[in-house]
């Protein structure tokens, strides 16, 4: 298996994976593919954090990273929204998903991001070091589970007197 990052070829293929991986989804709208569509058009699009696992000659997992902002009053700190990590079902729970988030992780702190925020399994995600965003006074704009919102430090006490609530791209909710 190979991660490297998406190339323009690979939108369709990709497009199937991401939706493939949510039709057993226990919360999903199974518009992920779409989203990713948007956001590939967005100002937030970061090219560098759109990653696919490929793997017997096809694109079997996708992740992406797409620029947010954590806003408190009158200032706003940058940080990464991670939506979706997508694996097609027949290779879920073999180690890609977390081979593309750490490589992902990498790369971000790479190009100097600071944290990342992500709405997703609470017994996933902290393997990797996420933890409830509300624990630094981060918020979803939207209700969430507590659990479910988390957060990442990249860079030690990246967060510190950071609070707020998170902008999304607007392409989230087209």
């Amino acid at each position: 298996m190979i991660i490297r990052e998406e190339l323009l070829n690979d939108y369709k293929e990709v497009e199937k994976v991401i939706e493939e991986s949510f039709k057993t989804a226990e919360f999903t709208d199974n518009q992920e593919h779409n989203l990713v569509k948007r956001l590939r058009k967005s100002d937030e699009f970061i090219k560098e954090l759109s990653l696919v696992a490929e793997g017997n000659n096809k694109i079997i997992g996708h992740i992406l990273l797409t620029k947010a902002l954590i806003k408190d009053n009158d200032k706003s700190i940058e940080t990464l929204a991670l939506a979706p990590l997508s694996v097609l079902p027949e290779y879920q729970k073999s180690g890609i998903g977390k081979a593309l988030m750490n490589k992902a992780i990498e790369l971000s702190k790479e190009l100097g991001y600071k944290s990342i925020v992500v709405l997703g399994h609470e017994n996933y995600y902290p393997k990797f070091g996420f933890e409830k965003a509300s624990t630094y006074g981060v918020k979803a704009p939207f209700e969430v589970p507590d659990e479910a919102y988390m957060i990442l430090e990249l860079i030690p006490n990246a967060l510190k007197g950071v609070n707020g609530v998170v902008e999304y791209s607007k392409a989230f909710f087209e």
